[in-house]
């Protein structure tokens, strides 16, 4: 590709507010990847993008510029039709693991290229890697396979796919540029589009818990998103969901497994399956299978029966114990009172802190360590109930967890008004 560019030129234009054209995006993305374009001219781009935004159709342009970094997988000789869900990260956010293979179970093929967690919220792959012997990693040729025949897929993403956004995540996420949400839309965008997906549900998070912490910021996303998939034609919908209060009461990798399978058991918390069969609705009805019933395949086995056979595929053994902590420390209520509220980010912080997340990316988690509630908002509690268990592999990181996590739960004298999960459909 000719140059005619040089970098400072198109930082320049986005420094002062311009609109860049499609060939400086094509031109600054391409060279970018290739190691033309150094790390601190990208992160001065980065940064007045944060600072100036981006138009759609530079959104739309940049989007397809990090697809044409690499590979576009080609999903057609899979049978069934393709539909996928990205989750933009919360606490106790274990839901891609019930979802998938329900999904499957239904009639539908699900392609989830998921991530690692970092920070407060954990990641997919981590939870899943409790299981022993499961793999995150397989050939183009074994997720197709894999697809056609399971019909569920939960792995890390090839190298090939956008790899524009693998060195540019890394970029913003040292360089304070995490929030532009041009950034972010066209990040999630261009590795769901290049997974060759049909169709996209998007979980918005919104709250405490969540990236984005206000109703506004989070519609804004999402509506980029849905535009974005729209322009590349990915039939995608949003819902935007609640996040103050962790996703049911596991926060953790071994503890989440286990509460996503007591969701695929037909049991687990009210909120994990409202939030799965909600998302499940969506997913079959952008896929053509609108009349298929989740709630059907949940209470008959099936949704299970999906789950094992993901797992055994990928070499995980669904019949495994998970790994247990070797410190348990249980907290219980001073007071008599309702829990008013259990805030989601010091609780991501405790399990981050117990060894359950990581600071960076190259660290490792601890499979058993994590949260465990058990009291929700608008619960009653009697003093000496218990509340919480912290759990860790290495006493010594209890106290740190417990400084947050006592930071968290709220007793009231009254019960708080209940809040609906899904705020808002978009799309």
């Amino acid at each position: 590709m000719s140059s005619g560019f040089a970098a400072v030129d198109v930082i320049r234009t986005k420094r002062d507010g311009g609109v860049l054209s499609d060939a400086q995006i094509d031109w600054v993305v391409d060279a970018y990847t290739r190691g033309v374009v150094a790390d601190e001219q990208m992160s001065a781009l980065a940064m007045a993008i944060l600072l100036n935004g981006m138009t759609g159709p530079e959104i739309a342009r940049w989007t397809a510029a990090m697809i044409a970094s690499g590979e576009r997988l080609d999903l057609s000789a899979v049978r069934r039709p393709t539909v996928d869900k990205h989750s933009t990260g919360g606490v106790g956010d274990k839901i891609t693991l019930p979802l998938t293979p329900l999904v499957a179970a239904c009639g539908a093929a699900v392609p989830q290229l998921s991530g690692r967690g970092l920070g407060h919220t954990g990641g997919t792959l981590d939870k899943l890697e409790s299981i022993p012997g499961w793999r995150a990693t397989v050939s183009n040729d074994e997720f197709i396979a894999q697809l056609d025949e399971v019909g569920a897929v939960i792995c890390a993403a090839g190298a090939g796919l956008a790899p524009a956004d693998r060195k540019l995540y890394a970029l913003r996420d040292v360089t304070g540029t995490v929030e532009a949400i041009p950034l972010i839309a066209s990040s999630i965008m261009s590795k769901k589009i290049a997974e060759g997906t049909g169709a996209l549900v998007l979980d918005v998070k919104v709250g405490s818990g969540a990236f984005m912490k206000s109703v506004d910021q989070a519609r804004e996303l999402a509506r980029t998103m849905v535009e974005l998939g729209g322009a590349h034609g990915v039939r995608t919908v949003a819902l935007l969901t609640d996040m103050s209060t962790p996703l049911g009461l596991a926060i953790g990798n071994a503890v989440e497994v286990t509460e996503s399978v007591e969701v695929l058991a037909g049991g687990g918390p009210a909120d994990v399956v409202e939030l799965t069969v909600a998302l499940a609705r969506e997913m079959l009805a952008a896929a053509g299978l609108p009349d298929v019933d989740p709630g059907a395949a949940l209470r008959d086995g099936r949704a299970m029966d999906s789950w094992r056979a993901m797992i055994r595929a990928q070499g995980g053994d669904p019949d495994a114990p998970m790994p247990t902590a070797a410190e348990v420390e249980v907290v219980r209520a001073e007071q008599d009172g309702y829990v008013a509220s259990v805030d989601a980010y010091a609780m991501g912080v405790a399990a981050w802190r117990l060894g359950a997340g990581r600071a960076r990316k190259e660290d490792p988690v601890s499979v058993p360590a994590g949260v465990v509630l058990h009291k929700r908002p608008g619960d009653p509690v009697r003093v000496g109930d218990a509340l919480y268990e912290l759990r860790a592999e290495d006493p010594s990181r209890i106290p740190a967890a417990l400084a947050e996590a006592s930071r968290a739960v709220h007793i009231a004298p009254t019960a708080p008004t209940a809040t609906p999960l899904v705020i808002e459909r978009i799309g």
